[in-house]
């Protein structure tokens, strides 16, 4: 049975944030004149996104034992919205699942202003009926009353709905939790197959939509 709706995970589902925050980096080891290997070593703090800036700045200017102030550096990220891209095929599914009728939403973590520009950006606002945010709803991933707060506001049950990203703990345990089966896309964190591993471009396969 085709789902009724579709719960997606934006950063790193909907949104390339890899590809977002190779884009800063470029301008960003640019405007500070930054050493060889400090993007690098940037990613890998950052942890997908996981490790708060606050952090990874700081030590990233000890590591590097740079002259800048951390605080503008930390300033700068502020700026890396600016290079939102979105997933290869993002819009293609989108429009297609609600061509067919499906409900869809997106659920995720961080700052309403930043997850909004995010959206618009992309594009992907006006492909959505709804987004759930969590500093907005106070519930936060893998919390399960977030996930059942979103198919509430679709007016959609959990066995009749999916949920799509690529947080093996957000977007996989935390739905299956609720009732919500999951499609996990492999964009880096790893897992194993105890859940679909698709590609964003095969979601309409997955969901025998194709």
């Amino acid at each position: 049975m085709s789902p009724r709706a579709i719960l997606f995970d934006l950063d790193g589902t909907l949104h390339d944030r890899a590809a977002t925050l190779q884009a800063w980096l470029a301008e960003h080891t640019a405007r500070f004149a930054l050493p060889g290997g400090y993007a690098e070593r940037f990613v890998q703090l950052d942890d997908f996104g996981y490790r708060s800036k606050t952090l990874v700045v700081p030590q990233l200017a000890q590591e590097f034992g740079l002259g800048h102030d951390p605080q503008a550096l930390l300033d700068h990220y502020a700026s890396h919205m600016a290079h939102a891209v979105p997933m290869p095929h993002a819009h293609d599914v989108l429009r297609e699942l609600r061509a067919r009728g499906v409900r869809l939403g997106v659920v995720t973590n961080g700052w309403a202003a930043v997850q909004r520009a995010c959206l618009d950006r992309c594009g992907l606002t006006a492909l959505v009926d709804d987004v759930v945010i969590s500093q907005v709803v106070g519930l936060s991933k893998p919390d399960p009353r977030i996930y059942e707060l979103a198919l509430a506001r679709l007016g959609v049950a959990a066995a009749a709905a999916w949920f799509v990203g690529d947080s093996p703990r957000n977007d996989v345990w935390g739905p299956q939790a609720v009732g919500l089966r999951a499609a996990y896309l492999p964009t880096g964190h790893g897992l194993g197959a105890e859940v679909p591993e698709v590609v964003l471009g095969d979601l309409r396969g997955v969901l025998g939509l194709g």
